[in-house]
């Protein structure tokens, strides 16, 4: 495909023992969509109804890069009321969030092996779900590489597409440099709002009297991921947006890029 991926490309071989699991649990987990081209895009005209595929009507959270399910599974497994949606693109750690899952013994999560930059805008109605959060997403460390970033002006219009009124972007990186670029697509998005606008200034920061950062998230557990960051001296930044209530019928139209002075 030509678009730019925020993701590189990894095995999509398992093990024995995953493919087991697979074979035995991925029925009750993992969505397999209509696909474009290639595994990880999902074809134009496949749209999911997320209550004809959990079987209710219940608060729904996206998780964009579950990685092997630690996050996603404990947040199922804590809150039996909601329906959590996974999008992942290794397929190791997809097979590894279903035997997390199964052994959990939770049934209010889906997977779908699919690159959310392409995904979202097809598959989501807009207002559809309460909460998105993007956890720790690939940093692309070199200044060359940055344009590959998934938290973007444009990715945060698609989120806020998809998120009813009042609903959350929950974000978090342990790269000072993308925290901050986090915080600059929210604040400058006029969709979404920061309810932590000035707090928690960092003096790493390029404007170290900014802040803008939130508390910790208390739903966010300490992965395997996060906790290799930490003993490699890092520290993680919470970032989060507020989807703002969508204009009346006479009102501005929304149909402008995040930023745009308007």
């Amino acid at each position: 495909m030509a678009r730019t991926k925020s993701f590189t490309r990894r095995s999509r071989d398992l093990p024995i023992g995953l493919q087991r699991t697979w074979a035995t649990h991925g029925d009750r987990y993992v969505i397999e969509p209509r696909r474009g081209i290639g595994f990880t895009t999902i074809a134009e005209d496949f749209h999911l109804d997320i209550a004809q595929e959990f079987g209710r009507s219940a608060p729904v959270t996206v998780e964009i890069g579950s990685g092997t399910g630690e996050q996603i599974v404990a947040a199922a497994a804590s809150h039996p009321d909601r329906d959590y949606l996974a999008l992942e693109v290794w397929v190791p750690g997809i097979a590894k969030l279903i035997s997390k899952a199964a052994a959990a013994g939770v049934s209010n999560i889906r997977v779908l092996e699919a690159d959310a930059a392409q995904a979202l805008p097809i598959l989501l109605k807009d207002a559809s779900v309460a909460e998105v959060w993007t956890f720790f997403p690939d940093p692309w460390r070199k200044a060359r590489h940055r344009k590959r970033r998934l938290v973007s002006d444009s990715f945060a219009r698609e989120i806020a597409r998809i998120l009813q009124d009042g609903g959350l972007w929950r974000l978090a990186t342990d790269w000072d440099d993308y925290a901050w670029q986090m915080r600059d697509v929210v604040e400058s998005c006029d969709l979404l709002a920061n309810p932590y606008e000035g707090e928690r200034p960092d003096p790493e920061d390029p404007e170290p009297e900014r802040g803008g950062f939130a508390p910790r998230f208390q739903g966010r557990i300490i992965t395997h991921f996060e906790t290799r960051g930490i003993d490699a001296g890092r520290r993680a930044h919470d970032i989060v947006g507020v989807r703002l209530p969508r204009p009346t019928v006479d009102g501005p139209s929304e149909n402008v890029p995040c930023g745009d002075p308007r």
